[in-house]
């Protein structure tokens, strides 16, 4: 069977750019979110805002090595950062007061990634 691997240019793009900060900051978390992103699409995250509300307390900065979706609720403000989300879950982001930005923006903020989580 032939192998079959990631032809999403933005995603490709993505996983080198974690990859590499990983060994320059030596941050072993943007490796992890490397590989989760480099699963097969079938194991691609999905996290609902109902996952969200329940893992992270107020002021959290956690990322999804995936989509967000917008089922549930969010009841505090936390900072999200993943590969997308849906349209109505950035509205009720925006709503909770929480902040939504890409995981590179979250890298360029926080090289080392202390102090954030992977929610998968």
């Amino acid at each position: 069977m032939r192998e079959t691997k990631t032809t999403n240019p933005e995603l490709i793009q993505l996983i080198r750019f974690l990859k590499k900060q990983s060994r320059e900051k030596d941050a072993g978390i943007w490796l992890d979110v490397a590989e989760h992103l480099s699963k097969p699409s079938r194991q691609a995250v999905a996290v609902n805002l109902s996952r969200i509300n329940r893992y992270t307390e107020k002021g959290s900065t956690i990322v999804v090595p995936g989509k967000v979706l917008a089922s549930g609720t969010l009841n505090h403000a936390v900072t999200v950062a993943a590969f997308s989300a849906s349209k109505r879950a950035k509205e009720k982001l925006k709503a909770a007061k929480a902040k939504y930005v890409s995981i590179p923006e979250l890298v360029e903020k926080n090289p080392k990634g202390s102090n954030v989580k992977i929610i998968r």
